[in-house]
This record gives structure tokens, sequence and C-alpha cells, in this order.
């Protein structure tokens, strides 16, 4: 967590905080503008109250984004990483995951997973660019349109 709070300094671009339930009313808000098949607000609820590490990026009271790890062992996978559409394009995604990457090794993990769609190419870049591999696919992950979308499994090695 000290990663996490020394980030909160370095705020030119809005403050980290911890997740509340009190903030998903404005999470599902900004889920449903971000995805076509967004997460539940049970999913959120269910993922606070199994004590799953989740951060909300903001500025002032306004929420910009959030993410969601699971941490077990020496593993830890981003669940979720979302930016609100309106504040994509500023470097804002790029800075919360590497908040999430502080805080998974600050729990212990040696190795990040996530999965993306195929279809979300600035994401795939994005993980690309900090370092993610891609490891695998998992077939029919995701609900699209039409059918469903396979998705890319990414890892990335966290050194000390």
């Amino acid at each position: 967590m000290s990663a996490i709070a020394s980030d909160r300094a370095d705020n030119a671009n809005g403050r980290l905080r911890p997740m509340r339930e009190d903030d998903l009313d404005t999470v599902m808000e900004i889920e449903r503008r971000a995805y076509p098949f967004p997460w539940t607000h049970g999913i959120f609820r269910d993922c606070l109250r199994a004590g799953y590490p989740a951060w909300i990026l903001h500025e002032g009271e306004r929420i910009l984004g959030y993410g969601v790890l699971s941490v077990a062992a020496d593993e830890a996978h981003v669940l979720n990483l979302c930016i609100d559409p309106r504040a994509q394009g500023h470097g804002l995604g790029r800075r919360l995951l590497r908040a999430l990457l502080k805080l998974a090794h600050g729990h212990g993990a040696r190795r990040v997973f996530l999965e993306v769609r195929p279809s979300n190419p600035h994401a795939i870049a994005l993980y690309d660019d900090e370092g993610f591999n891609e490891i695998g696919r998992r077939p029919r992950y995701y609900p699209a349109h039409v059918g469903r979308e396979d998705a890319i499994v990414m890892a990335i090695e966290l050194l000390d």
C-alpha cells in the first residue's frame, strides 16, 4: 500500500484511493458507458466484500476510472481496469495499471495475469507496452453482439 500512498502525491492526473460500496453507482455509470457487456453492480459489490483490492482514480469528486485485482499466493489477476470514455487518451489507464501492478507486488504477487478482447486494440497496445506478453487464448470467453469473442490471456513477471 505504500507504493499507492506515494503515488497519491503525484496527482497531476488524479488521485488514487480504495473503492467503496458508495462508489458503485458511479462506477456502474462508467462501466455502462465503456463496455457493451458491463459487469453488474453485484459483481463489484461481491469483489469489495471478498476483500479484493479495488481502487478508484479520481479528480476531486469525479471518478475517472477504477481497477479491481484478485491476489492469491504469488499471483494476481487484473479483473477489471476501466477509464471513463470521457477521460481516455490522457495516460490515465497507464497510470492506473502501474498502480495496480505496484499493489499486486506489495501483496506478494510475482506474476500478474489479465484477459483482454481482441477487439480492444488500445488496451492490447497498453498492456504490450507495459511489458505484458500474450500467453494464450480463451475461446468464446466474452459475450459479443453475435456469438462469443475469444479472450487474449496476457501475463507479466514482476521483478524486485
